[in-house]
């Protein structure tokens, strides 16, 4: 298994945060996971419902600090 991929989109506004993360995971491998940083409060709603539509596994949402981060299996 490849090393886990970082996307840092902290600072993006709606919908720039989703559309990249799905641009991004397009170019993965089954398998592979991305790891991605958002400061959007949106994130925290439209990333997992992403993940849900696209048929990703969100392996974990947390906060750090004022970062919130998602781990994504594609």
């Amino acid at each position: 298994m490849k090393d886990t991929q970082i996307l840092d989109l902290r600072g993006l506004n709606c919908p720039l945060p989703v559309m990249k993360t799905r641009k991004h995971l397009k170019r993965m491998t089954k398998g592979e996971q991305l790891v991605v940083k958002a400061t959007d409060p949106m994130s925290a709603i439209d990333i997992p419902h992403m993940c849900q539509e696209d048929g990703h596994v969100l392996i974990e949402s947390k906060m750090l600090d004022d970062v919130r981060q998602f781990t994504i299996e594609c």
